[in-house]
């Protein structure tokens, strides 16, 4: 399961990292590697917040 999400952010990470660098560089899986940490990162981020947000604070 945990590797169906790995391969899900790799598939995102894919177009976002050839907007950087060509795919056939010899980096570009290393480069991908970082953008897909980069998107577990903001992920991780925007569920905290999500979660950690008051529902009944006023508006």
């Amino acid at each position: 399961m945990l590797g169906w999400i790995v391969r899900i952010l790799f598939v995102i990470a894919a177009p976002i990292t050839a907007l950087f660098v060509s795919r056939d560089a010899l980096n570009f899986g290393l480069i991908q590697t970082f953008v897909t940490m980069l998107l577990v990162t903001a992920l991780v981020g925007l569920v905290a917040a999500y979660s950690g947000r008051n529902r009944r604070a006023p508006h």
